[in-house]
């Protein structure tokens, strides 16, 4: 194959990781074969997450929708040939969207706005509420305010977000939707309304988990979508110039609700090591998705991407160690499944977690917990996955949302890390379906993954990950 420019550089970059002459002059085996085989044809990821996108669609945690989301992943899996398949259940509080989730500005510029609930947030009732709304530029701005000072008003906070390749505007604009609604409760708000945590400029809003703390009762809150949002400001900048103070006012319907304890759970299954007394290589995603959107990119991909790694390691030999795929549950509103998994199995070694959770778009790096510890195996992958455009890093990797099992034990963790470049103009939106993945990128994430997976499961030495 044609060695791309952004491969050249990773091979150039990985020399610093060059742990031995022996070690350079690997000769292509199966595994690489395989995984590059995967790269130019591999069909099973793009079958699971069409089918599972298909034939199930949105799996909201808790729900009956995410049940069969469950059954038909341990259909999916069994019918491919994976052993020890199971759904392993556990009770988690359950919150539901609701319906007719409502925003209209109704003075002095009355106009609809596309809202949507966010997760764990309280219900309006069918009637609504009604209230002046204060505007708060940045989650900042929030923060100072006064004590009191929202008491019967609906806060909106118009923080926004860029896009990034690593995601790390995420961080810088999450806590608008984290813990905005909670702090403007706190505050006296009735309401509270954000911009979406997003990066597109589409009326499509973004939904999301948001908390409340102690002693704070949950409040309605949703997120507009950026161009309602973008709209908002202007009405607040124009009633400033031309309105004489006249306050701006919202009525909201949001009518989520709790109900109470339900049944989710965590899909698990494997490819069955030659050595069973070896800790296993555990690659992780999350089965559950929003209600808004099929849960295509976010993260049918994902568990689509390490099951056919899985089989594809599969095809070049009986690994060494077991290969096992966690298909989590509840991820999306608290991290239920993987917090159930950990405590069930904490007395049950991993070798090493990676997870894939963040799209379809191709890996642009490799970080690893034990670049500095055991350079020799880092340096290994390294440049084993040079090949598909994939550079080292010395960055640490902390792991997946779903692999708390791994950092409970100090284990070894990889982050395969996505191109995000485009991943918050769907992530939590009706946009977030199938006709959004690349078919090419998808298969290079399951080359990666194939060629990552096949090493660690043939590896029998203890990772060392850094202490």
């Amino acid at each position: 194959m044609k060695t791309s420019l952004v491969a050249l550089a990773a091979l150039s970059l990985a020399a610093p990781f060059s742990a031995s002459p022996a070690l350079a002059q690997e000769a292509p085996d199966r595994l690489s074969a395989v995984a590059d085989e995967a790269l130019a044809s591999d069909t099973a990821a793009w079958d699971f997450v069409e089918g599972i996108t298909t034939e199930v669609g949105p799996r909201q945690a808790g729900t009956e929708a995410e049940q069969r989301g469950r059954d038909w992943a341990v259909k999916w899996l069994r019918a491919n040939g994976f052993r020890n398949v199971a759904d392993e259940p556990y009770q988690m509080q359950t919150w539901v969207p609701g319906s007719n989730a409502t925003a209209r500005v109704t003075a002095p510029y009355a106009q609809d706005l596309m809202i949507v609930p966010l997760g764990n947030s309280a219900s309006t009732g069918e009637a609504g509420i009604e209230a002046e709304v204060v505007y708060f530029p940045s989650y900042a701005d929030l923060a100072a305010a006064p004590e009191g000072s929202l008491t019967g008003k609906i806060a909106f906070i118009s923080h926004d977000m860029r896009p990034t390749q690593d995601g790390s505007g995420y961080g810088f604009a999450g806590p608008v939707r984290w813990t905005g609604a909670g702090l403007a409760a706190s505050k006296g708000a009735v309401a509270t309304v954000i911009r979406s945590i997003g990066t597109e400029t589409e009326r499509t809003p973004h939904t999301g988990g948001t908390s409340f703390p102690d002693g704070v009762a949950p409040t309605p809150a949703g997120a507009l979508s950026n161009p309602d949002a973008d709209n908002l400001e202007r009405m607040f900048a124009r009633a400033a110039k031309t309105g004489g103070g006249k306050p701006i006012t919202m009525k909201l319907v949001l009518t989520p609700r709790v109900i109470g304890e339900a049944t989710s759970g965590n899909v698990v299954g494997e490819i069955v090591g030659r050595d069973p007394s070896l800790p296993p290589v555990l690659l992780a995603c999350h089965l559950d998705s929003w209600w808004n959107g099929t849960g295509a990119f976010d993260d049918g991909a994902g568990c689509g991407i390490v099951a056919a790694a899985a089989l594809n390691v599969a095809k070049a030999g009986q690994p060494l160690r077991t290969i096992r795929v966690l298909f989590a549950g509840a991820e999306e509103v608290g991290l239920f499944g993987s917090t159930a998994y950990s405590e069930a199995h904490i007395d049950e070694p991993i070798a090493v977690g990676i997870e894939s959770d963040f799209g379809a778009d191709r890996i642009w790096r490799i970080d690893s917990n034990f670049t500095a510890s055991n350079p020799d195996l880092y340096g290994k992958l390294a440049r084993a996955v040079a090949r598909f455009g994939v550079a080292p890093s010395r960055e640490v990797a902390t792991g997946g949302a779903d692999i708390n099992i791994v950092r409970d034990q100090g284990g070894a963790l990889i982050d395969l890390q996505q191109d995000g470049s485009r991943y918050f103009d769907l992530h939590h939106t009706n946009n977030d379906t199938l006709d959004k993945i690349d078919p090419a990128q998808l298969r290079q994430n399951v080359a990666v993954y194939t060629q990552v997976a096949g090493i660690l499961a043939n590896t029998r030495e203890p990772f060392k990950p850094a202490e």
